[in-house]
């Protein structure tokens, strides 16, 4: 029966190889940091045990914001509770998988984003996936950002609530789809929005998101994944940053970015929120609770980037250097201030061009990703260079040349 199923398959993937989008995996022989070692041949596709050789490489495609995900007292606080607390809970929360671990980071990250409360998701997909359903049904209304991250088109997807779209950032048209969710008799509305728009860098405007949602009566939701810990003076995110962290009703984010880099999401809220989701969100009712080893290193490296505005002016300025040289070397970037920097191949062949680049670079010792369709639009392929606070000026400046001596290559000029 799978006979022809198989060959469907088959044809879908050659397609994919064809057109220059095939996602192939590799290989880190090494903890993530600024600075990896790559598998770079003889890998057994799928079977994760490489037997190739291995090369250095600076690594300028990871979350790892502030330089945290092999931090010594992070490893150090996750190793001391392996020992303490065991391996796993083998049991989701409400049965016996809670620890006093994990109501220890949940209080430290309400403390932190100035919430009343926070419930632990075993990863900020699963928080997008399970708060809307809970929130929202037939009688209210769902106002979501056309570039929201797919967890939130997902976690939408399974609820009964209207949907409205509105254009990314355009408070024009957010005002248009408040005003016929409001004329379609709408109980409960939320608008819904990225902090920061993880293919592109942009922020978005919360502070006008905010007056909107208060003019019409509407909560806000905002996914703060690539934010919290190093945007905003205190690097909580982008409600600190646009001066509205009491006006955001509804927090989602991760801790597998900037807080330490492991696995693990949460929704940070009002007490009646959280409460009603610890008693109706199915991804936290049938999921094991986050691994205790990643609940006291997350706690730990949420304390570091509590503490941590020396990294973020580090991380500024590493951005800041990254754009300056990469604009003065011709090449096309989307513009902004978030360490998320993508680097523009548009075009029909654009995701081919992109992709033969970052594997020039990687021949160079500078590991990046291309990214093209579906993962970003047709025709708007890009390598997504994202900036930590681990790098220094010299590794920004060996990317760089990277970068110039790899298009050169793949255009015929090298």
């Amino acid at each position: 029966m799978y006979g022809t199923v198989k060959e469907q398959l088959a044809a879908t993937l050659a397609e994919i190889e064809q057109a220059g989008l095939y996602k192939h995996e590799r290989q880190l022989a090494s903890p993530q940091s600024a600075h990896i070692r790559t598998q770079t041949t003889g890998t057994t596709g799928g079977t994760g045990e490489g037997g190739g050789a291995q090369a250095q490489a600076l690594n300028f495609c990871a979350n790892n914001y502030l330089g945290l995900a092999d931090n010594p007292d992070v490893e150090d606080a996750a190793a001391a509770a392996l020992r303490e607390w065991g391996f796993g809970m083998a049991s989701v929360r409400f049965i016996c998988g809670t620890q006093v671990l994990h109501k220890q980071l949940e209080a430290a990250l309400s403390d932190f984003l100035g919430t009343d409360d926070t419930i632990l998701y075993s990863s900020c997909f699963d928080a997008n996936g399970g708060v809307f359903e809970v929130l929202f049904g037939p009688q209210d209304a769902i106002v979501s950002d056309e570039l929201n991250h797919a967890s939130i088109i997902d976690g939408i997807r399974l609820s009964k609530a209207q949907r409205y779209r509105y254009r990314n950032a355009d408070m024009a048209d957010l005002r248009t789809q408040l005003q016929a969710a409001r004329d379609a008799g709408a109980r409960r509305t939320v608008v819904v929005t990225d902090g920061v728009f993880s293919m592109d860098g942009y922020l978005a405007p919360l502070d006008q998101i905010c007056d909107l949602a208060e003019e019409f009566g509407a909560m806000v939701l905002v996914d703060d994944s690539h934010a919290v810990g190093f945007i905003g003076d205190g690097g909580r995110g982008t409600p600190e940053r646009f001066g509205v962290m009491d006006r955001v009703d509804i927090l989602t984010g991760t801790l597998g970015k900037a807080l330490g880099g492991a696995s693990g999401g949460y929704v940070a809220a009002h007490q009646e929120i959280v409460d009603l989701l610890r008693q109706r969100s199915r991804p936290y009712l049938f999921s094991n609770a986050v691994a205790p080893s990643i609940a006291a290193g997350s706690l730990k490296a949420l304390q570091l980037a509590a503490a941590s505005s020396d990294a973020r002016a580090r991380l500024r300025d590493n951005t800041a250097l990254f754009r300056r040289l990469m604009t003065d070397a011709g090449f096309d970037l989307l513009p902004g201030e978030h360490p998320i920097t993508p680097v523009m191949f548009p075009g029909e062949d654009g995701a081919r061009r992109a992709a033969r680049i970052a594997d020039a670079m990687l021949a160079q010792g500078v590991y990046v990703i291309a990214f093209s369709y579906p993962v970003v639009p047709q025709g708007k392929a890009r390598i997504r260079v994202q900036l930590s606070a681990a790098h220094t000026e010299d590794d920004i400046r060996t990317c760089v040349q990277a970068f110039t001596t790899a298009r050169d290559q793949v255009d015929g000029k090298g």
